[in-house]
């Protein structure tokens, strides 16, 4: 190998290693959340789960992807939801929370200036 080819050769190692604390793999994810790691993996070929790939395109994914998971669970064994439904269920259910946070917020505003 001439100077010159391994000068224009891609690098293949990361220069800094990116850390993802509290993140989980797909086997770490799906043992926590008691379920099977294929199971997770569909759900995130449906957009039911969003985790983060890493440059070998392992799944990671974030804390908050547990209770997103749970309500997915309960949803499928309360209401048998099917897995087509579930992604407008979840994104309405999220947004009827974002109502009522502003709500929430709205009140506690006019309890401390009931004359505005």
């Amino acid at each position: 190998m001439t100077d010159r080819s391994r000068m224009e050769a891609p690098m293949s190692y990361a220069l800094v290693r990116y850390r993802r604390d509290g993140w989980l793999g797909v086997e770490s994810f799906a043992r926590a959340a008691g379920t099977h790691p294929d199971l997770v993996v569909r759900f995130v070929a449906l957009g039911l789960l969003d985790p983060e790939r890493d440059r070998a395109g392992a799944l990671w994914f974030a804390p908050d992807q547990l209770a997103r998971l749970a309500r997915i669970q309960r949803l499928r064994a309360a209401f048998s939801v099917n897995y087509a439904a579930l992604g407008l269920v979840l994104d309405l259910l999220e947004r009827v929370e974002q109502l009522e946070r502003a709500l929430r917020h709205e009140q506690r505003h006019r309890q401390r200036h009931p004359w505005t």
